[in-house]
């Protein structure tokens, strides 16, 4: 590693660490105060200086330069509920992905959540640290997003590459069980790996996804993903959120979409505050004939007799109601619960949804 200071040579490697982080701390100090940044959530791997400190780190909501940059596990203090381990696996195409797991019981299955097309491990921060403590929480990046490498072959960003992802974190994580929580995206995932790994899966919430989604919400994201944004602030950010997408959340005010800005944006070493995703996941949007995908329906019924909830948004333009009381009445066991005054997708901290959550896990303890 190149050395920006001219003091390697003269300190130990503790010491050296904690050089660097006080500099790049020092940098990054002069960003927020000039961009009026209240909290910095940087990737792990600093365009400046390589991986800051190394193995697994521990993040704490809201704590300043802790929930920065971590801190080294201790062992003697294991995490408490709200905190979680940035840990790391293997694809099989050799990508490094990340994954945040947050502890809980042993004794039940953990919880696995599933982000969307553009989202990232965020997205689940506040579920996660509601159930955390009582429950394991594991919340993977798929690859080109968060923390996650970004592909090489970008025809990879499908959903099949990413259950050969997910197979591959639960044989690191030693896993043969497992509690789904999908949104979007996430929810297909967690149709097709009950289709295809049924054993695994313990139960399984579906939020605002089914085997068919309304071509109007498909065009809307079409016409979106794979456009990289940049803001100066992350006020700039919120308020564009908030412009661009106020009939999907009508009832949010200007906190709410700071909320959704640092879970969708990151700051880069530059100081500019960008989407959290490679923008080539949209390739295969591209692709002739990619519109049409497999029937879904035999995914579906793969959750038969499992405990399972049916998570929708009152406003959402990608799963009719139509469409989730069909699920409803092909899986008797599910129960079907609808989030007002919300589109496409709910946060699953709304109260009927964290009920919903509730209730699917009492049925699971």
């Amino acid at each position: 590693m190149r050395d920006p200071f001219g003091i390697v040579e003269r300190v130990e490697p503790d010491a050296r660490r904690r050089a660097i982080v006080a500099e790049a701390q020092d940098r990054l100090g002069k960003v927020r105060r000039r961009n009026g940044i209240v909290e910095f959530r940087p990737k792990l791997q600093d365009r400046l200086f390589g991986p800051i400190g190394g193995g697994r780190r521990i993040g704490l909501r809201g704590i300043g330069h802790t929930a920065i940059w971590g801190a080294m596990t201790d062992r003697r203090n294991p995490p408490r509920a709200g905190a979680w381990q940035d840990d790391f696996w293997w694809s099989n195409d050799g990508l490094r992905l990340h994954f945040r797991d947050y502890a809980g019981r042993a004794d039940r299955p953990p919880i696995l959540c599933l982000h969307g097309l553009t989202r990232n491990a965020r997205d689940f921060e506040g579920v996660a640290a509601r159930l955390s403590g009582d429950w394991r929480v594991i919340v993977p990046e798929m690859r080109g997003r968060g923390e996650s490498a970004y592909a090489r072959d970008p025809m990879t960003y499908v959903p099949l590459t990413y259950l050969q992802d997910i197979d591959a974190l639960l044989g690191y994580l030693q896993l043969d069980r497992v509690i789904l929580i999908g949104t979007s995206m996430g929810g297909i995932l967690t149709m097709l790996l009950a289709a295809t790994e049924r054993g695994r899966v313990a139960g399984a919430l579906l939020n605002d996804v089914g085997p068919e989604l309304s071509p109007a919400g498909l065009g809307r994201i079409r016409s979106y993903v794979g456009r990289q944004l940049w803001h100066p602030t992350w006020m700039h950010a919120a308020r564009s959120l908030a412009e661009a997408h106020a009939d999907t959340y009508p009832t949010y005010d200007i906190a709410d979409w700071l909320v959704m800005a640092k879970r969708l944006y990151r700051l880069n070493s530059s100081g500019r505050i960008l989407l959290d995703y490679d923008m080539k996941i949209a390739e295969p949007f591209r692709v002739p004939g990619n519109e049409a995908g497999p029937d879904m329906w035999p995914a579906l019924d793969a959750l038969r007799g499992k405990p399972v909830a049916l998570v929708r948004g009152d406003r959402s333009d990608i799963l009719s109601a139509e469409v989730a009381g069909r699920m409803a009445e092909r899986l008797p066991e599910a129960e079907l619960v609808t989030v007002a005054h919300t589109g496409h997708a709910p946060t699953l901290e709304e109260p009927e949804a964290a009920a919903a959550i509730d209730r699917l896990l009492a049925r699971l303890a």
